[in-house]
Parts: C-alpha cells; sequence; structure tokens
C-alpha cells in the first residue's frame, strides 16, 4: 500500500496537532492508571478494592452522560476539550499530594470520581470534534490512526510507570510527570480550528438529552455494536485483575504488571497500522463478530495460564482482535450520526465503553474476591462467548453489515 493511503489523515493541520496532544495525553493517562492500581494493591492486597477503582471510575460517566453529550452539542467542543485536560491536571497533582502523605484509601476513590467526572465531558467532546478536524473522505483513516496512537500510548505508558516504579522512582513524581503531559494537550487544541458545520440550538431538556439514545435505538447496527461491546467486554475483561496476576500467579512485580498491561495494545496498534494502510473495510459486520469471539476465547487461556510467555501471547491476540471493534464502533457511530447529534450520541458511547470497562473491572474484582480471580477471567471468557452468540442471533443488521459509513442498505446475507 502506498505511504499517502496510510498517511492521508495525518497529513491534514489539525489532525496532526490533534494527534500529537492525543498522543502526550494518552500516554500520560496510561501512565496514571497503571500506577494507581499498583499503589492500591500493594497497600490492600484486596481484588475487591481493585474493582471498586474501577466503579470509582465508571459512576461520574454514568451520572453524567446525558449532560455531557448535551453540552458537547451546544458549546465549542474545542473549549471543553481545553479545559477537561487542564483540569485533569489538577487531579494528577492531587494524586500526588494522596501519594506523598499516604492519604486513607477513600480518598483515592474521591478522586477517581473526581477524573470520571472529567472524562465525562472530555470524551464526548474529543470524539464529536474528530469529524470536524479532517475531510469526510480521510475520517476513516483518522479514526484508525487515533485508535494506533491510543494502543502506543498504552503500550508505553504502562512500560514507562512499571520501569520507573521498578526503578524506584516514588509514585507521586510519576503522578506529576502524568500531569505535565496531560497538559500538552490541552496547550495544543488551542490551535485546532475545526471546521464549521451546523448544529443548532438545542435547550436542555429531557427529550434533547435523550435524542441521542433514540438515534442510538433507530440505528439498529450502532445499537448492536454497542451491545456487543458492553456486555462482551463487561464480562471479559481482566484488565483490574492483572496487579494480582503479575504479584502473585505469574510471580512478577512492577515492570511485570507495566507489560502485562502493555501486550494487549502492542497488538492493537499493528492491528490499527495494517488496518490504517488498507482500504476501507469490508464485510464490516463479520469481522466485527468473530472479533470478540477470538477476544473471549483468549480471556479463558489468559484465566488458566501460569506461563508468562503464554499470558503475554494470549493478551496480545486480544488486543489486536480487540481493535478491530474498536475502529468498526467509532467509525459507525460518527458517520451514522449527524453533527447536530455527535456529542450526545458519543455521550452514550462513552456510556457504554465505561460500563463495559470500569464496571467489567469492579465485576471482576467482585468474583475474584469471592471465588479467585482465575475463576473469574476464566468464567468471564465464556460469558463473553455467548455473548456473541446471543448478539447474532438478535440482530441480523450486524450479520449483513458490508461498508462502516455512509446510509446505503447493507446487501443481504
Amino acid at each position: 500500500m502506498a505511504p499517502s493511503q496510510l498517511t492521508r489523515a495525518i497529513r491534514e493541520r489539525n489532525y496532526a496537532i490533534f494527534a500529537a496532544g492525543f498522543a502526550c495525553s494518552g500516554f500520560g493517562l496510561q501512565m496514571l492508571t497503571t500506577v494507581i492500581l499498583w499503589d492500591l494493591w500493594l497497600r490492600t492486597h484486596d481484588a475487591l478494592v481493585l474493582g471498586m477503582a474501577g466503579l470509582a471510575r465508571a459512576l461520574p460517566v454514568v451520572a453524567l452522560a446525558l449532560v455531557s453529550g448535551h453540552v458537547a452539542d451546544r458549546h465549542s467542543r474545542k473549549h471543553i476539550i481545553m479545559l477537561t485536560q487542564f483540569a485533569f491536571v489538577v487531579v494528577c497533582g492531587a494524586f500526588a499530594l494522596a501519594s506523598a502523605v499516604a492519604a486513607p484509601i477513600w480518598v483515592w476513590y474521591a478522586l477517581l470520581v473526581a477524573s470520571g467526572c472529567v472524562r465525562s465531558f472530555n470524551g464526548p467532546s474529543r470524539s464529536s470534534l474528530l469529524p470536524l478536524l479532517v475531510r469526510p473522505e480521510n475520517f476513516e483513516n483518522a479514526v484508525t490512526w487515533n485508535s494506533g496512537i491510543f494502543q502506543a500510548a498504552a503500550v508505553l505508558g504502562p512500560i514507562t510507570a512499571g520501569a520507573l516504579m521498578g526503578f524506584g522512582m516514588p509514585s507521586w513524581q510519576i503522578f506529576l510527570i502524568c500531569g505535565a503531559l496531560i497538559g500538552v494537550m490541552g496547550l495544543l487544541a488551542m490551535k485546532l480550528q475545526p471546521r464549521e458545520e451546523p448544529r443548532g440550538n438545542v435547550t436542555l431538556t429531557m427529550r434533547s438529552m435523550f435524542a441521542g439514545m433514540s438515534h442510538i435505538y433507530r440505528e439498529r447496527t450502532i445499537l448492536a455494536t454497542l451491545t456487543l461491546d458492553l456486555l462482551g467486554v463487561l464480562l471479559g475483561g481482566a484488565t483490574a485483575l492483572l496487579p494480582i496476576y503479575a504479584d502473585e500467579i505469574l510471580g512478577g512485580g512492577p515492570v511485570l504488571l507495566g507489560w502485562l498491561k502493555a501486550a494487549p495494545y502492542i497488538g492493537a496498534f499493528l492491528m490499527a497500522v495494517w488496518i490504517a494502510a488498507r482500504p476501507r473495510m469490508r464485510y464490516a459486520g463479520p469481522a466485527l463478530l468473530a472479533s470478540v469471539a477470538v477476544f473471549g476465547a483468549c480471556m479463558i487461556v489468559f484465566g488458566l495460564s501460569t506461563s508468562i510467555w503464554v499470558s503475554m501471547l494470549v493478551l496480545f491476540i486480544s488486543g489486536a482482535v480487540d481493535n478491530v471493534s474498536v475502529i468498526i464502533r467509532h467509525t459507525l457511530v460518527q458517520t451514522r450520526t449527524p453533527n447536530e447529534l455527535r456529542g450526545r450520541v458519543s455521550a452514550v458511547n462513552s456510556l457504554f465503553i465505561e460500563c463495559s470497562n470500569e464496571l467489567g473491572a469492579f465485576e471482576s474484582g467482585l468474583v475474584a474476591r469471592f471465588f479467585g480471580p482465575v475463576f473469574s477471567v476464566v468464567s468471564g471468557g465464556i460469558g463473553t462467548l455467548l455473548v456473541v452468540g446471543a448478539v447474532t442471533g438478535l440482530f441480523p443488521e450486524l450479520r449483513r453489515l458490508r461498508t462502516m459509513s455512509g446510509k446505503e442498505p447493507d446487501p443481504q446475507s
């Protein structure tokens, strides 16, 4: 594939600026999450505490999703991104202080809730701004680049955090580094010049807040995709339990934790590069169903593995196939949603993501508390396979989905 095919989005000035800031911010946020999980595990050695961390991050997003989506559609998305990035910097500073003075666990939970509040406004604005930064014909490529940048940050962030902790750097110093990296996105956002598109003058009413949900319900392919992601990752995710596997099952420490957290994203990054260099995806629906099924199988193998190399390999594969579903889902949500609804639909999308990732972490921690981490991960992988079967039967639209963008009807199977 010609280099011009691979880099068509990144050659646009707006997206190049956005991508640079997104890379720095993602790197800092991944470091932040890794240090928080390891510190909580070292202080408590309690799987439920790790799960509760996910719950603390998820609840604000669930509570504020409809309001944050309305705000993204009513106000400047660029300015919201700037404000929320600087708010993240303040949260990082608070984590540094809490770590330096050995604050009680409830303080950590309070700061996680605060970070969840910031994320609830940051995510919908960032997602709904992206289509206005590139030409429409380059949007799918921009989504793939975004996914690849996120995966790269998610590889380097945990590895760097684990290495710094392994070399003895205090957590509070790492939190300050995270804040500096996240702040770069806020500064670069000032230079963005998004394309203007009509959005209307939407007033805050119950009907306007639920408009995003109504659109998703009408767009059955989007509903099917979000349902598959929500239930599949809710049951099959094992991220919250990685400190236990790194410390007790696989016999490592913070350095191994960094590599375990990075392994799925290495696979996802390579998958993103491969997809970016190819023409538009065909047979998107079958590819999505297959990718989630393979993800569930990988979780079963990971749960049973006692080998570092086998565990790393299946996490690598799980990340690669998961990125297929990420790209399909994000492209569908943005291209099949009118601009005046993108903030609210992106907020609902964020709600689904948070419920799957963070509430999934709580579910994993809760089950592990009573039945052990191996049972938690293996049973979750089995549950993911059952979800794929159910969604395949309930949503024939997804089986027939060919193209990810546009309104043309998909050919019948």
